[in-house]
């Protein structure tokens, strides 16, 4: 866990969202889709939201929920998370991007941009 940098977290039981200043630089636009994401995660399931990139630049979300928390929707959670996968896909994609340039020292390959397109 040493090498892991939480981008933002969402705790359901303190009310709270946290956004890492390291990432004030983020668009508004983006750092509020962040926060109304989490926010809403967390009201419909319960616990704590953690989006933390790893050693090697990939997003991942993390949940955790107090022991003695018998409304946390551990179900619910898990497909939850799921549905964000696929709908926010683009915009991990791009914090993903955006994390590996900015702090990895990537350097962004065109090639592939422009093959898709």
């Amino acid at each position: 866990m040493d090498n892991e940098m939480v981008l933002c977290v969402s705790n359901a039981y303190e009310k709270k969202f946290y956004l890492n200043p390291e990432f004030d630089s983020l668009p508004e636009s983006i750092r509020q889709e962040l926060q109304i994401m989490c926010v809403l995660y967390t009201e419909d399931v319960g616990g704590i939201l953690m989006l933390v990139f790893d050693e090697k630049g990939n997003l991942e979300l993390k949940v955790d929920h107090e022991e003695n928390d018998f409304f946390f929707d551990e179900i619910g959670s898990v497909l939850k998370i799921k549905e964000l996968q696929k709908t926010k896909q683009e915009l991990f994609e791009s914090l993903e991007m955006f994390f590996r340039v900015f702090y990895l020292g990537e350097e962004i390959d065109d090639e592939d941009d422009q093959k898709e397109e």
